[in-house]
């Protein structure tokens, strides 16, 4: 079975029912209650038994009854995906410490949290087990106007590492993906209540011709694509796989700065004879 936090919308939503097809029970924690019933939902059309439970896991204490519930109702944990999160533009300077305390709450404190509390039911059960952290590929590069943000998926990545290693004796694995632009709710202004794609707002022809010259697949990622990866490293698939992390994100993380220029040639400004 297992734990997704941020599972009612977007990437979590997406690796809640990816696993669930693959036969998986879930408990789906999402701050956002609508979000958690709903995906819960589908879970249940999938045959296998759901648990959704509306918590804010920037509560630590939130985060240790997510895990006391899964306990009780399934009695186990195999899977946990860590991959609740979020943020806003705005440079370093103009955020407030409230506004950087609660990034890393939200985006750091949360992981720590949830993998405390789910660990020594992995431990104890014998089992081995998944962890799969979602940072971001703003933890592997310069991220202007998310600063506090790139740091806590840095944080993430290296908490993966690390812990790879620490839990590496229990057959507990620890890995990570590093998505790009996916679309999701959150991207496209469906950012509180139901996932509703009517309200979304769809990017114009600039926006979409700019991320074609950005990313060399040419189009954003969707969130059924992450969730495959996700699929992979919790599945007996990856068993040889921990401290792994993975990039899905079209092949930016691989451009390094190189745009496609007007006549869709690569160069490292974007700019024709650059």
């Amino acid at each position: 079975m297992a734990i997704v936090t941020g599972g009612g919308g977007g990437i979590g939503r997406a690796i809640a029912l990816a696993c669930a097809k693959a036969g998986a029970h879930i408990v789906i924690a999402d701050v956002i209650p609508e979000r958690c019933e709903e995906t819960a939902a589908r879970v249940r059309e999938l045959g296998r038994e759901a648990l959704p439970v509306p918590a804010d896991v920037t509560d630590t204490g939130q985060v240790n009854a997510i895990v006391e519930q899964t306990c009780e109702q399934f009695g186990r944990i195999d899977i946990l995906v860590n991959n609740a999160g979020g943020t806003g533009r705005k440079p370093f300077l103009e955020q407030s410490e409230r506004s950087w305390r609660r990034h890393i709450d939200l985006n750091l404190v949360s992981v720590l949290a949830a993998t405390s509390a789910a660990v020594p039911v992995m431990i104890d059960g014998g089992r081995g087990g998944s962890i799969i952290n979602i940072s971001s590929i703003e933890g592997t590069r310069a991220a202007p106007n998310f600063a506090v943000y790139g740091a806590c998926k840095a944080g993430m990545l290296n908490f993966t590492r690390s812990l790879a290693l620490e839990l590496s004796a229990h057959g507990i694995r620890v890995n990570a993906i590093t998505p790009d632009y996916i679309v999701t709710p959150g991207t496209r202004g469906n950012i509180s209540g139901p996932v509703d794609q009517s309200t979304w707002i769809e990017p114009g022809e600039a926006h979409e011709k700019a991320t074609a010259r950005r990313i060399p697949l040419g189009r954003p990622g969707t969130d059924e694509e992450c969730a495959n990866v996700a699929l992979f490293l919790a599945s007996e698939m990856s068993a040889y796989l921990t401290g792994v992390i993975i990039p899905v994100d079209g092949g930016t993380s691989a451009s390094s700065g190189w745009f496609r220029d007007e006549h869709g040639n690569w160069s490292l400004s974007g700019l024709s004879g650059a």
